[in-house]
């Protein structure tokens, strides 16, 4: 190991390519063997590449300001991270074991309780949940699954053990950015992609597509399947109308759509006349997708909507509803779900978790607001959290206040280790930087887990949020076949 990472040290932390001898690990070997084969001059090269990819192809995401709303690039880094198959392996099962169980508990919310009334999780934490819905007790969708899209957070130890940081079974975002991450990669680093060690990700949106016709009401050869977006002012527009265009779909917004009163289907508006839709890949948050149901001033939803979806009479992907799983309070009961209905201990670990409505474990939180990470309940994007070690007392004061004004709002986690992987952050440096990595989980009539996801890289030095609305950054992630597997 010469020239760029002969100077890289990544310590007191698992790094994921370079381990504590300076030696790539078995994954990486390839990739960090050709990266130092480049001069500076070639690697500043091939970062522009990525930069003038990214702005040829017009990938970007929107970040909210108080001074509006700003369009940015997609921040991306050209040394990719890997992962050894054989490990990927036990975490996929881990997944897809995970994702079956919170279905089931979804299911089991919106029918009979029995998870309330064995005492697996206590009523009031339902009752309590900003996202369950009411409004979908009773309703049974097809193979008994509500959220058919998950994007589940992991984080790696100081000894590379995967974790589930969180779940996100509401309106999951980012599967577009891992699909584009890969074709930048394939532009600037096309010489390593000549064997077949790098498993593909391509087939996502065909799996996307299939998960999703099969969810169709009516047994046709090509069910209408259309994604239902909020507008091109919403931060993951682009996705929306990237997954639209891989899958063949078409692109609307709620005025383009009409549930018709005399059968309670819903119709598509178009120059032929109204088209019956089958399948609604919404990426609309379940207040806002029914008037008539929730929110009456809501102008993105269509009028009617859970009328017809509840009949049986459109698929709707992710559920109403299925948002209840996604309660950080919740998490902390996972293992226990898992346990509950599949009479199996969870393959992936939950990382330690702290319930402020507890009284002992708030009290402990409250004395150590210093060391620990706070979250809301029913945040994401990194919104409204608090990092104890990298926070002012003034903030934790702060957040002393919202703990005691509402605990059933709060949990606690420690401050995690998390993985790092180099970064390039100038020219011919390298330097570790902290990552998460978020698979995306697709389950109906069949399961399928991403060859990896979208991992998330925090571009600033020592840092752990890893949103890339909040300064952080991306790679492409490799699941490589090593020799011997």
């Amino acid at each position: 190991m010469d020239s760029l990472s002969s100077q890289y040290q990544s310590k007191d932390f698992f790094d994921e390519l370079i381990d504590p001898q300076g030696k790539p690990r078995a994954p990486a070997e390839q990739l960090l063997n050709y990266l130092n084969s480049l001069s500076e001059e070639e690697l500043e090269k091939r970062r522009l590449t990525a930069e003038a990819t990214i702005q040829e192809m017009g990938i970007s995401f929107t970040v909210y300001t108080e001074e509006g709303n700003i369009d940015r690039a997609w921040p991306f880094d050209i040394v990719p991270r890997t992962i050894e198959a054989k490990d990927w392996k036990i975490a996929e099962a881990g997944l897809k074991q995970r994702l079956k169980a919170l279905n089931l508990f979804i299911d089991d919310l919106y029918h009979d309780q029995n998870v309330i009334k064995d005492g697996i999780i206590p009523a009031h934490i339902i009752k309590d949940s900003k996202n369950f819905r009411p409004e979908c007790i009773g309703v049974s969708p097809a193979y008994g699954v509500w959220a058919h899209i998950c994007g589940t957070d992991l984080v790696r130890d100081e000894v590379g053990d995967f974790y589930v940081l969180e779940d996100n079974l509401r309106v999951p975002s980012g599967v577009s950015y891992m699909l584009e991450n890969r074709a930048i990669t394939k532009r600037v680093l096309p010489e390593l992609f000549e064997n077949d060690d790098i498993l593909p990700v391509g087939s996502y949106t065909s799996h996307l597509f299939d998960t999703l016709a099969a969810l169709s009401p009516r047994e046709i050869e090509n069910p209408e399947i259309v994604v239902l977006t909020p507008g091109i002012y919403n931060s993951a527009y682009f996705e929306h109308a990237f997954l639209a265009q891989q899958m063949g779909a078409e692109l609307v917004e709620g005025s383009d759509l009409f549930v018709d009163e005399e059968d309670d289907c819903v119709y598509m508006k178009t120059i032929n006349g109204p088209e019956r839709v089958d399948v609604i890949y919404r990426r609309i948050d379940d207040l806002f997708l029914d008037p008539e149901a929730f929110d009456g001033e809501s102008v993105l939803g269509v009028p009617g909507l859970m009328r017809a979806w509840s009949k049986g009479n459109v698929a709707l992907a992710n559920a109403p509803g299925a948002g209840v799983a996604d309660d950080k309070v919740v998490y902390a009961y996972v293992p226990a779900i898992i346990r509950y209905y599949l009479d199996e201990e969870p393959i992936l670990k939950n990382v330690e978790t702290f319930l402020c409505e507890d009284p002992e474990q708030r009290a402990y939180v409250l004395e150590n607001l210093d060391k620990l990470v706070v979250k809301p309940a029913n945040e994401s994007g990194g919104y409204g959290m608090l990092v104890g070690p990298h926070s002012t007392k003034k903030e934790q004061a702060m957040f002393a206040e919202l703990i005691e004004e509402n605990p059933r709002n709060y949990i606690a986690q420690p401050t995690l280790k998390l993985s790092t992987a180099p970064t390039l952050i100038s020219k011919g440096t390298l330097e570790p930087r902290h990552l998460d990595l978020r698979p995306f989980i697709l389950q109906g009539k069949e399961t399928y887990v991403t060859t990896g996801g979208l991992t998330r890289v925090a571009m600033k030095k020592g840092s752990l949020v890893v949103n890339s609305s909040q300064g952080g950054g991306s790679k492409d992630t490799w699941i490589v076949e090593t020799k011997g597997q």
